[in-house]
């Protein structure tokens, strides 16, 4: 009934904000599984069914010459990291908690909290993933070389940062036609998979072959991520700065729709779903 007004100053707010995007990530990181352990295994087991998929279709099409000199394996894993964290981010952010969740009766917490929250869950999820399988590989079949390690994982972060910026927009969109949304999302992370350039290098392709892939700012990241992997690759037909530009802007449009769609929507949308 009564309580005692406390003043804060900047330094106090921010800390609790970090103390509370702290909080929600631990929840946001288990809410997969109660066991965080089973769930960063269930991580590790997507990762790994997809690289069988891709050396397997490796193997039956002959592409191996096709990749880059140096370890085989780590050719396939270098896109194959990328491309989880990248669609892995895109996933939490436009399955966070909007407006109308129940959290969000709950002060302080907000729809920015639960944005960050979801992207950091998925960024450490992802992180360890890549930890984990590359220990194993490094101590049981044969040492890891990487080039540029500081590099990589500098592309691994702009991927998941990519990936949280097309997230954004995807929720702030979502509540106004989620059946749309829903498709274009789904036509969108399919294409991925072609479109990514995971399965080949941006250096052995056409100029007319190029013009179907330079659209995706992932095929960008993927083949620049390989120059930092590899000695013997230097990307010439990919570029840093348009997933960048992009990623950037898709970030302005997603906070100006997610502060639109905060203010307009209502719980009734949702009703009986």
């Amino acid at each position: 009934m009564f309580r005692v007004e406390t003043r804060q100053n900047g330094y106090t707010k921010a800390a609790r904000t970090f103390d509370l995007i702290f909080h929600n990530t631990v929840r946001s990181v288990r809410r997969g599984h109660s066991n965080a352990v089973i769930g960063l295994f269930s991580n590790i087991v997507q990762t790994l069914i997809l690289f069988a998929i891709l050396f397997s279709l490796f193997a039956f099409l002959g592409m191996r010459g096709a990749a880059v000199r140096g370890d085989y394996v780590l050719y396939i894993l270098s896109g194959i990291f990328v491309f989880m964290t990248n669609t892995k981010s895109m996933g939490a952010v436009a399955g966070s908690e909007g407006p109308t969740s129940a959290m969000m009766q709950h002060a302080p917490m907000n729809t920015a909290v639960a944005i960050a929250s979801s992207a950091l869950a998925a960024l450490y999820t992802q992180a360890l993933t890549i930890g984990v399988i590359l220990a194993v590989y490094h101590l049981a079949f044969t040492p890891v070389s990487i080039q540029d390690p500081i590099g990589y994982m500098a592309m691994v972060l702009l991927a998941w940062f990519s990936g949280a910026c097309v997230g954004l927009v995807v929720l702030a969109a979502a509540p106004w036609a989620p059946a749309f949304v829903g498709l274009v999302t789904a036509i969108y992370s399919r294409s991925n998979m072609i479109f990514s350039g995971k399965m080949f290098l941006a250096n052995t392709l056409s100029y007319t072959m190029l013009k179907f892939f330079d659209w995706n700012p992932l095929f960008h990241i993927i083949d620049q991520s390989r120059g930092y992997m590899f000695i013997n690759y230097y990307p010439h037909n990919s570029t840093l700065s348009y997933p960048v530009y992009v990623s950037l802007v898709l970030l302005m449009i997603g906070l100006m729709g997610e502060f639109y769609t905060r203010r307009h929507v209502s719980p009734s949308w949702t009703a009986g779903k």
